[in-house]
Parts: C-alpha cells; sequence; structure tokens
C-alpha cells in the first residue's frame, strides 16, 4: 500500500539535489561584458553582463561618411554584440530562479505528503468500519 517514509526519503532526496543544483549554479561566474566592433573598429559597443547596453564608442571619423553609414554601423555593432552574447548564454534565456523553484516544490511536497496521509487515514477508517460490519 503507500510507504510514508520511503515517500519522505523521495522527497528527502529531492530536496537535497535542488538545495546541491542551487549551490553549483549560485557558484557559476557571471558572464562578463561583450564588445563588437563595426565598420574597421570606427564604432564599439559594449554590453554588461545582463545584456544592458552600456558603453558606445564612436571615433569621429565615421562622420565623414555621414548618419546613414554611422546608423548602420551601430547596428551591426549591436547586434554582433546580441548575437555573441546568445551565443555564451545559451540562447539569452534568462536563468530559471532555483531558490523561488525550490521553496515551491517544498511547499507542494509538504502539501503532498499532508494529503497523503489524510487520505491514508481515510482509507483506514473505511476499512475498519467496513470489517466491523
Amino acid at each position: 500500500m503507500y510507504d510514508e517514509q520511503g515517500l519522505e526519503q523521495q522527497l528527502r532526496e529531492a530536496r537535497t539535489a535542488l538545495r546541491q543544483a542551487r549551490t553549483e549554479t549560485g557558484d557559476a561566474p557571471a558572464p562578463e561584458e561583450i564588445t563588437a566592433e563595426a565598420a574597421d573598429g570606427q564604432v564599439r559597443v559594449t554590453l554588461d553582463a545582463s545584456g544592458r547596453l552600456t558603453a558606445i564608442d564612436i571615433r569621429p571619423t565615421i562622420l565623414r561618411h555621414g548618419t546613414e553609414s554611422l546608423a548602420e554601423a551601430l547596428m551591426a555593432a549591436v547586434n554582433e554584440a546580441l548575437d555573441t552574447r546568445a551565443a555564451t548564454t545559451g540562447g539569452g534565456q534568462p536563468a530559471p530562479d532555483l531558490d523561488a523553484m525550490s521553496h515551491t516544490i517544498e511547499r507542494l511536497q509538504d502539501e503532498s505528503l499532508r494529503q497523503m496521509r489524510q487520505i491514508t487515514a481515510a482509507f483506514t477508517e473505511a476499512t475498519r468500519r467496513n470489517a466491523n460490519g
């Protein structure tokens, strides 16, 4: 039938594995800044670890080619930086919040265990009543 100790052991193991995953992820180095260039280095952009644009360096010589060339070079540099970031951070997808997941899983596990205890008690009571006629 229902093995409460076995279920509790499985829940403890799952929680331990999740804590270990949180610890290992927490020790991972933060991504570094990404710098990209366009127009032979005349335009340079930098993204921070979160992907926000933090610096734009423009050499005055590119202005001789007009604002359209500047806009194209700027767009190319930003797109290159974003592509590099996506390639180095797993597609640019945000990392899951393991702390929030852990708390949710622990709450669900506790609630499941409580409900299983209630169901087991109800079955035990029904079986007792049935046996007594």
